[in-house]
């Protein structure tokens, strides 16, 4: 879009939240002389309205925010933000990986240019996705040698991965209430219990606005990577951030852009729930985690130390 773009303008609006797809592409760009703003967040991780339209300038040519975070699960009011981005003649693209197969969507509704979608979080096929494209957008092709797919990308289609994907699209709108209705009393429960039975946790996105499948918390005091490990040989499946960067030790980008202490944000601890998941799950991790994170926090350095940071009393 942005190539296809550059005669209108060559300025990018984006969220310090987005997943890498979405920013090291547009670190990329910058190296073609794109500029790119980077929108706040709130403590609960909601783009800044007022501050996209103070972002918004005559070069501006793209807006792309995502419809709900991988991390956190904190859904973004996108049809607001394409409401400010047509009234300037921007087009806008909403990453919606998250959010197809949770939530009831209609592109013509949320009134987006682009969404982008992938297989895998649908339980369909991996290395499949698709891309919905308004008619009358434009744009540049990045692979060349093929007029496949209307010339808008190179290269034989992956046929059997498009049918397993329509399958599961399919699929996934027949049971998207009901896996919401199980889904959600399975993630409440086990917050809940988390929250009953280890102190000094928080619980990060917002409390209403956020996917139903989808809880992160920090565990002060102890480091998210040692969690893992831990739960790991408990045979229990987690991650401290995003599974695409489940090799850095780094402090999640996302926890640390609302307004988390790295200490604090150095602790967080994913749990993605699905449909084939049952009580005893829940229940088994509400078995073992008081342990470890005892066990953690009773090596640990930081815990118990005098004037650690929390949240900082500006965010409440």
């Amino acid at each position: 879009m942005a190539f296809a773009l550059r005669d209108k303008g060559r300025h990018i609006i984006t969220s310090h939240i987005e997943h890498h797809a979405v920013l090291s592409a547009c670190q990329y760009l910058e190296g073609f002389g794109v500029e790119v703003t980077l929108l706040l967040v709130d403590r609960y991780g909601i783009v800044d309205l007022e501050a996209l339209k103070k972002a918004i300038g005559r070069d501006t040519c793209l807006i792309t925010v995502m419809h709900a975070n991988n991390e956190i699960g904190t859904i973004e009011p996108i049809e607001a933000i394409v409401q400010i981005a047509h009234e300037h003649g921007i087009y806008v693209h909403t990453d919606a990986v998250q959010t197809v197969g949770k939530l009831p969507i209609d592109v013509k509704e949320l009134g987006v240019d682009l969404l982008s979608l992938s297989g895998h979080k649908i339980y369909g096929p991996k290395g499949i996705g698709a891309l919905y494209v308004r008619k009358g957008v434009k744009m540049d092709p990045l692979l060349h040698g093929g007029h496949h797919e209307r010339n808008r990308r190179a290269g034989t289609e992956n046929v059997p991965g498009i049918i397993g994907l329509g399958k599961a699209a399919e699929i996934a709108q027949a049971e998207l209430s009901q896996n919401e209705r199980k889904i959600r009393v399975l993630r409440d429960r086990l917050e809940q219990g988390i929250l009953e039975r280890i102190p000094e946790v928080y619980v990060n996105g917002h409390p209403e606005k956020r996917l139903f499948n989808t809880l992160n918390c920090c565990l002060k005091g102890i480091e998210g990577e040692s969690i893992l490990l831990n739960l790991d040989f408990e045979g229990v499946c987690a991650s401290s951030g995003s599974a695409c960067t489940s090799g850095s030790l780094d402090p999640s980008h996302v926890l640390l852009a609302i307004d988390l202490p790295h200490e604090v944000a150095h602790g967080s601890l994913r749990l993605s729930l699905n449909k084939f998941n049952a009580y005893e799950d829940v229940d088994k991790v509400l078995e073992v985690l008081p342990g470890i994170t005892e066990r953690l926090r009773g090596m640990s350095p930081l815990w118990g130390k005098q004037g650690a940071k929390t949240r900082p009393e500006s965010a409440d």
